[in-house]
């Protein structure tokens, strides 16, 4: 059942109170689980069940997408804001240095939240930041084509694509290497989700300089890349790991940029292994 909380986060116009909704299921150490750009926290309902087994499970809405309201007005979408502001939801849901998980934006997040002290552990599949300014101008040219179809799409067209395997490549196949196994109404609401994501083009305006620098020795790290990824290519991986010398490199046959939908089972393990591995490092 999703919730809501509000906490205060600092900007530059001073603290600011947010709201963000929350789905929380399980018991154990926490983890936490962030989205992509103009997705939702149900991109992670394939894994939350079986997270869950073992694990405190967190998924949430970013500011501005989902069911979550926008930042205030004037507050920036940057990693410099949204970063802390993370942190102060965990505080406010009772949670210290979670186990995070990111996909896309929320891989980012997740590895800026290790270099700020905020993560226990951080997966991160298919994360933002490891791009050339080339591949960065074709991911956002991409991102924005869905975001034009997903708003010029009347509803009515949108559920009868949603009905079939080649209407939901699509509406989809660009982040899933498998659309056809996304249920029709899961397509619908990622969908109506990217149509009325409030922070899409402010958190895309900010991405447009981030490039992610540093190592993270001092937490276990897993870079996780789908060998299908059509909008941040595979080939990112691979300078994720020269720049993360000590993370873990995984690479996720079958899955595309959205991973968790391809194979449910095997993300969810790559999170569950990274999350184990921190029992040798400082808690």
């Amino acid at each position: 059942m999703t919730a809501t909380v509000s906490f205060t986060i600092d900007s530059p116009l001073g603290p600011r109170t947010a709201t963000v909704a929350y789905e929380r299921k399980g018991a154990g150490e926490p983890l936490l689980l962030l989205h992509g750009i103009g997705h939702h926290l149900q991109a992670w309902h394939p894994v939350t069940g079986i997270l869950a087994a073992g694990h405190d499970v967190i998924a949430v809405d970013l500011p501005g997408f989902g069911a979550s309201g926008p930042l205030p007005a004037g507050v920036p979408y940057d990693l410099a804001t949204v970063t802390p502001a993370l942190g102060a939801l965990c505080a406010a849901l009772g949670v210290e240095r979670p186990h995070v998980a990111g996909n896309s934006l929320g891989g980012l997040l997740a590895l800026e939240m290790g270099r700020s002290g905020l993560a226990r552990s951080v997966t991160a599949l298919s994360p933002a930041g490891f791009w050339t300014e080339s591949e960065r101008r074709y991911a956002f040219t991409a991102l924005r084509a869905m975001r034009a179809g997903a708003r010029t799409l009347p509803l009515s067209t949108l559920e009868r694509l949603s009905r079939s395997g080649p209407g939901r490549a699509a509406l989809t196949g660009t982040i899933y290497a498998r659309p056809a196994l996304r249920a029709p109404a899961a397509v619908v609401a990622e969908t109506l989700a990217l149509r009325q994501a409030t922070g899409f083009e402010q958190t895309l305006a900010a991405g447009g300089s981030v490039r992610f620098t540093g190592d993270l020795p001092r937490l276990p790290v897993t870079i996780a890349w789908g060998e299908h990824d059509r909008l941040l290519l595979s080939r990112q991986g691979l300078r994720a790991k020269r720049t993360l010398p000590g993370a873990r490199l995984v690479r996720l046959p079958g899955c595309g940029h959205v991973p968790m939908n391809d194979d449910p089972a095997l993300v969810a393990r790559v999170i569950l292994d990274t999350a184990a591995s921190a029992t040798g490092y400082p808690a």
